[in-house]
C-alpha cells in the first residue's frame, strides 16, 4: 500500500449513477479508482447538505435526436424534486437556451421554477449570442455585482460550502477554448484570499476548467491560474457542463466533474469529425441525458457526486 493510501487527506470520493439505477462510490487513492455499490437510500443518509446540478438544457433546439428539449428539461427537474437526497438548491452550468432568445429563456425559467428550489446560473456560449449576454444576465443573474462580457461571476455561501460561479464563455471564438480573463482571475484570487484552507469549495462554470480535448475547445485556456488559487484548499469540487457527458478527474484535492446535458449527447472526444448533437438509437436518448446530485461527505476530502440518467 502506498503512502498516499495511508493518508486520508489524499483520498477522494466521487460517485456516478449506473443506468441500472444503482450508484458507485469511487474512491481514488494514489490515482487508482476503487468503487463500491451505494443505493439511493444509503446516499440519502450519507450527508446532510445536498444540491443538484443540471446543464445544457438548450431550450429552442428541436431536431434529431431531441425534438422536445422542454420535455426533457422538465423530466430532469421532476427527477431532482423527487430525489431522496432532498437537494437544497440547483446549480445550472450553462446553455440554458440554444439561441439566446427571450422566448427560450421564458420557457427555461418557468420549467426550472417548477422544482420549487433556488437556481443559481452561469452562462454557456449559447446564452450569450445576443448583446454580450444581456438577456441572460438580466433574467438569471440580476443583482449580481461582479460582471464580465457574457455574464457575471459571483460567490455565495450555503450549507458550509463556499460556491463560486465563473464565466468562461465571454468573447468565445467558435469552437475555441474557454477563457476567464484577467479581471475575473483577480476577483477570484481576492474572493478566496480570506478563506481558511479547510473551507470546502465548489466552483461551477460552463466549459471545463481542465483540458478535456483542445481540438474541440473542450477546456479553458487560462484555467491554470484559477486552479493555482484553489490549490491550498483541502476540498475543491469543480462542476462543468458543455461536453454533454460524464467525465471525471482528480488532481490533488481538486475533483473535476462534467455533467450530462438534459437536451442531447455529444460524441466522446476525438471519436467524430467534430463536436455536436449525436444521433442515438430510438428509445436510448434519455439514458444519455441526466442530472447530478452532490453531497457533503463527512469522511471525504471532496464531495460525493451521483449522476442519474433520465431513463434506462
Amino acid at each position: 500500500m502506498s503512502d498516499t493510501e495511508h493518508d486520508p487527506s489524499r483520498r477522494h470520493a466521487l460517485s456516478c449513477m449506473l443506468w441500472a439505477g444503482s450508484a458507485v462510490i469511487w474512491t481514488v487513492s494514489g490515482g487508482i479508482p476503487r468503487g463500491r455499490m451505494l443505493n439511493q437510500a444509503e446516499a440519502a443518509t450519507a450527508a446532510g447538505f445536498n444540491f443538484a446540478q443540471i446543464s445544457d438544457s438548450h431550450i429552442g433546439f428541436a431536431r434529431d435526436p431531441n425534438m422536445d428539449t422542454p420535455g426533457t428539461l422538465q423530466a430532469a427537474i421532476d427527477q431532482v424534486r423527487a430525489s431522496p437526497l432532498r437537494p437544497a438548491m440547483i446549480l445550472h452550468t450553462g446553455d440554458v437556451s440554444h439561441l439566446s432568445k427571450p422566448s427560450e429563456f421564458d420557457t427555461a425559467e418557468k420549467i426550472n421554477a417548477s422544482g420549487g428550489l433556488d437556481v443559481h446560473y452561469v452562462p454557456g456560449e449559447h446564452d450569450v449570442l445576443v448583446e454580450e449576454g444581456r438577456g441572460f444576465i438580466e433574467r438569471f443573474q440580476k443583482g449580481v455585482k461582479q460582471g464580465a462580457p457574457g455574464g457575471a461571476f459571483y460567490s455565495f455561501d450555503q450549507g458550509g460550502v463556499h460556491f463560486v460561479g465563473l464565466n468562461n464563455v465571454g468573447n468565445l471564438a467558435a469552437g475555441g477554448m474557454g477563457r476567464l480573463g484577467e479581471a475575473q482571475l483577480v476577483w477570484l484570487e481576492k474572493d478566496l484570499k480570506g478563506l481558511a484552507a479547510s473551507q470546502p469549495i465548489v466552483v461551477f462554470a460552463h466549459i471545463p476548467l481542465w483540458t478535456v480535448y483542445a481540438e474541440w475547445g473542450w477546456g479553458t485556456e487560462d484555467a491554470v491560474r484559477a486552479l493555482t488559487a484553489l490549490k491550498r484548499f483541502g476540498s475543491v469540487t469543480v462542476l462543468n457542463g458543455h461536453i454533454h457527458q460524464v467525465m471525471q478527474k482528480v488532481e490533488g484535492h481538486v475533483a473535476f466533474h462534467t455533467a450530462r446535458s438534459t437536451a442531447f449527447p455529444q460524441p466522446a472526444p476525438g471519436t467524430a469529425p467534430s463536436a455536436g448533437p449525436m444521433k442515438v438509437e430510438p428509445g436510448r436518448l434519455r439514458a444519455m441525458l441526466g442530472t447530478a446530485s452532490v453531497s457533503m461527505v463527512p469522511t471525504g476530502t471532496t464531495l460525493a457526486i451521483i449522476d442519474t440518467p433520465l431513463g434506462a
